[in-house]
């Protein structure tokens, strides 16, 4: 199954809980897309001692897990684009929505 995760937010627990579900579903052969907007796109920054939200991004990337981020929310914030949030479009999340059987939200 094709999965899409759309992220948006920064609240810790959110986008760790995220992730966690986004490695799970790999672990089951499953495709994960995950897209970042608005706050989202800050989990670069989340610091959490609670939240292990790094090494959740990392496992998910790990395991093949794809992330895209709306450019124009990281231009609003004056973050560039890199690894973990290079940079896409509302195109990319359409492709995302269109291509993927089931979507789930988060933030």
């Amino acid at each position: 199954m094709k999965i899409g995760i759309v992220i948006g937010t920064n609240e810790s627990e959110v986008v760790w809980n995220a992730f966690r579900f986004g490695v799970t579903a790999l672990a089951s052969k499953h495709e994960v897309k995950v897209f970042l907007m608005n706050t989202g796109v800050e989990i670069e920054d989340i610091k959490s001692e609670k939240y292990a939200v790094k090494e959740q991004v990392d496992s998910f990337i790990e395991n093949k897990g794809q992330i895209l981020a709306c450019g124009t929310c990281l231009k609003f914030r004056q973050k560039q684009e890199s690894n973990v949030c290079p940079i896409s479009t509302m195109s990319d999340l359409l492709k995302l929505i269109e291509e993927s059987d089931k979507i789930l939200t988060f933030g």
